[in-house]
């Protein structure tokens, strides 16, 4: 099939004027460490209402040093969500840590509350509670936070929101990323997400001394202030130190330019997204496919639309995936359970874990969402899961007739 005619089922929308900003970067006199990132860090800050913004490489990058300025390492543990990418649990064991899962909720897609309770119960008797949990906004529906954080003062964890999914949503009318509800919460600029860097990602947080940390650690662990230095001889010149075993992390001006340029644009494709949900919500009303609920405390971003077959909607989920995809509609599968990864199940992990997790690996598909999408790609979308579904009930009746 020609390229040009397959939907995908995510993709940047990139403006003149986004590349008129990374072209002033060039011509500057700053490709790295210049102002644009500091600027495109308060920017994001200011937008969710928190107060400091940490510019990093990637989110799986920001994740790691989110994990690391919260002191997690060897002996502890950290808990996610098993439907995510591979990164939400994968920064625990870069520190060194222990990872475990949270099943999570058959509606919201998101970690359970009720299934946490239940595992933190189990866990103080064991005497293996978490250090660090990690809740993830799935598909940029954010999670019940209010209620985690509830669990947090009780058993005594901290927070780290993965909301890589979730810029310009909000919870309970006040956006995500503002740190309410927990100590630091990280956003992704990959490509697919809501506003793009290219790559990139940014931990926000309300913590000064959380920021401080995060900064040090995303530049080698280095420091140029004064008064983070050791005292040396004043005849040798230290204009700066290692303080700290560090990443080179760091975001680029380049980046941080397409970034700042996007930003203008996160509510214009948030609604646009909303709007897309919504035509979805309406059209596949009539064919038995489940569709997205949507919490009555939560905005969602709607990085992703993914929707569930189910016992009456007359194809699996296999077929569907696969006509989808020759007919030129690219779905796609967000995601595996995390254990069920070859390589977390070296680590013990085993089918049955998060039974949740595993029906909705099982029945769903993310099909496609991104704001440069046309009312035609739309309609072809939801005609093709139409017209499949209703061929597969037809041929099904016309079986059970015989």
């Amino acid at each position: 099939m020609n390229q040009a005619n397959i939907i995908p089922y995510g993709k940047q929308s990139i403006s003149e004027a986004d590349i008129q900003a990374v072209v002033d970067v060039l011509r500057s006199d700053f490709l790295t460490q210049g102002p644009v990132v500091p600027a495109f860090e308060q920017a994001v800050a200011s937008y969710c209402h928190a107060r400091h913004g940490v510019a990093a490489s990637n989110a799986t990058a920001a994740l790691h040093i989110a994990c690391l300025a919260l002191d997690l390492g060897p002996g502890d543990w950290l808990w996610t969500s098993p439907i995510t990418f591979v990164a939400s649990a994968n920064c625990g064991l870069y520190c060194g840590a222990q990872v475990d899962f949270v099943d999570i909720d058959p509606h919201t897609f998101n970690m359970s509350p009720v299934n946490l309770e239940k595992k933190l119960i189990a866990a103080k008797l064991q005497g293996k509670l978490p250090k660090v949990v990690v809740p993830v906004h799935m598909c940029g529906q954010p999670c019940d936070m209010a209620a985690i954080h509830a669990l947090s003062l009780k058993y005594g964890f901290r927070i780290i929101e993965d909301a890589s999914h979730a810029i310009g949503a909000k919870y309970k009318g006040e956006p995500v990323g503002n740190c309410r509800y927990s100590a630091i919460t990280v956003f992704s600029f990959h490509p697919v997400k809501i506003i793009t860097t290219a790559e990139g990602g940014m931990a926000l947080t309300n913590d000064p001394a959380l920021a401080k940390k995060m900064t040090l650690l995303r530049s080698h662990g280095i420091s140029s202030t004064a008064e983070d230095m050791v005292q040396r001889p004043l005849d040798e010149i230290w204009n700066y130190q290692q303080i700290d075993l560090g990443f080179n992390y760091r975001m680029t001006e380049l980046q941080a330019a397409l970034g700042l340029s996007q930003l203008q644009k996160l509510d214009e494709f948030v609604s646009t997204r909303q709007a897309i949900a919504h035509c979805y919500d309406h059209a596949l009303s009539g064919v038995d496919i489940q569709t997205p609920w949507q919490h009555p405390d939560a905005l969602s971003s709607f990085h992703l639309y993914p929707i569930q077959v189910t016992a009456t909607s007359g194809v699996d989920q296999q077929s569907l995936y696969q006509a989808l995809t020759r007919a030129g509609v690219s779905v796609n599968l967000h995601y595996i359970p995390v254990y069920l990864q070859p390589y977390y199940a070296h680590l013990g992990f085993k089918r049955g874990y998060c039974p949740y997790a595993e029906d909705y690996f099982k029945l769903s598909m993310s099909i496609p969402v991104y704001a440069s999408m046309t009312e035609a790609q739309q309609h072809r979308v939801v005609d093709l899961i139409q017209s499949l579904c209703h061929a597969k009930v037809v041929k099904r009746l016309a079986g059970a007739a015989v």
